[in-house]
């Protein structure tokens, strides 16, 4: 990926299946408590995701950056054997290397913190290996340690995705597309009444057309320099169309009828090593399969079809704002 810094604190050998410094001072949960439902909201129906619990920092004194200490876990796809609530299993072909024990996710879990509820198992995970604990479980704060914190191990430690010229737009880029995109398709898809799932739809589609306008006078969310903005975005655009639009019924639109969205989508996913944590047929497995509830059988839709060779069609994002 154009993005990728090869940071050698949390290297490919380290990733399987992926007190704060002032810099990275949230609020606990992080994103779900900064954009996400109201009690009142959730007792109408909407869903209302549970925080996560680990939010430590490398670059404390705690946990300093160090080559090769920390462990990245994360997952492509869910286990076909109906047992969710022990998360998800490692396999023979595909074990836990620091724990070749290990089972489950949840194994993982109890080791940094014994009796850790199942409910609340989730993914990436970021793991020390010399203290044997998590040190984080919230996406949006690993991968703003992953651009900065181990810059002095980088092979390219002036890539920074996070300019400091552009937190302004990033934050409100951010406060668009996180609740009403990112974790907007779940809200469509896991809504519990009629009025929540029609107000989430409603929101997600208006945001997308406001990205999608966006992306029509701009190459990236906050200008001509990609950030972690687009990374977030995109992991989303990518599952939409395979997953969201018929596992969520979030079907008014695709990402494909939209043409800034579209291109924008292939132009990150054609960037190097971003493919490779893409794999379609896994992610419809993992979607379709665990969400019982809404798919009480598991059966994996089919289409679309060729979508891999779509995804890698020109996109024309380089000649339209070069």
């Amino acid at each position: 990926m154009a993005a990728n810094k090869d940071n050698a604190g949390a290297s490919q050998g380290d990733i399987f299946g992926t007190t704060a410094s002032d810099q990275f001072a949230h609020v606990e949960g992080s994103d779900q408590n900064k954009f996400g439902v109201s009690e009142e909201e959730a007792k109408a129906g909407a869903f209302r995701r549970p925080p996560t619990a680990f939010h430590d920092t490398i670059g404390s004194e705690k946990y300093p950056a160090e080559a090769g200490r920390y462990h990245l876990c994360w997952f492509l796809e869910w286990p076909d054997d109906g047992r969710p609530y022990r998360g998800w299993p490692f396999t023979k072909e595909d074990p836990d290397p620091l724990h070749p024990e290990f089972e489950y996710l949840h194994d993982v879990y109890n080791l940094a913190q014994p009796g850790y509820p199942y409910k609340k198992l989730s993914v990436p995970v970021l793991f020390d290996k010399k203290t044997q604990t998590i040190v984080n479980n919230e996406s949006s704060e690993i991968i703003r340690m992953f651009n900065s914190q181990f810059n002095d191990l980088a092979k390219r430690p002036e890539l920074d995705l996070e300019p400091a010229d552009l937190e302004s737009a990033m934050t409100e880029i951010d406060e668009l597309v996180y609740p009403n995109i990112n974790d907007g398709v779940y809200r469509c898809g896991f809504a519990g009444s009629q009025e929540a799932y029609d107000t989430a739809c409603t929101k997600l589609f208006d945001a997308l057309d406001k990205v999608e306008a966006l992306l029509g006078k701009q190459r990236y969310l906050c200008g001509d320099r990609l950030t972690l903005s687009d990374i977030r975005l995109v992991t989303t655009l990518l599952r939409f169309d395979i997953v969201y639009h018929t596992h969520f019924k979030c079907n008014k639109r695709r990402v494909v009828d939209y043409p800034n969205l579209w291109g924008y989508t292939r132009e990150i996913y054609q960037m190097e090593g971003v493919s490779a944590t893409f794999n379609p047929l896994e992610t419809k497995k993992h979607y379709f399969g665990s969400h019982r509830k809404i798919n009480p059988l598991g059966i994996v839709a089919q289409g679309p079809d060729n979508y891999e060779a779509l995804l890698s069609e020109p996109h024309g994002r380089d000649r339209a704002y070069n």
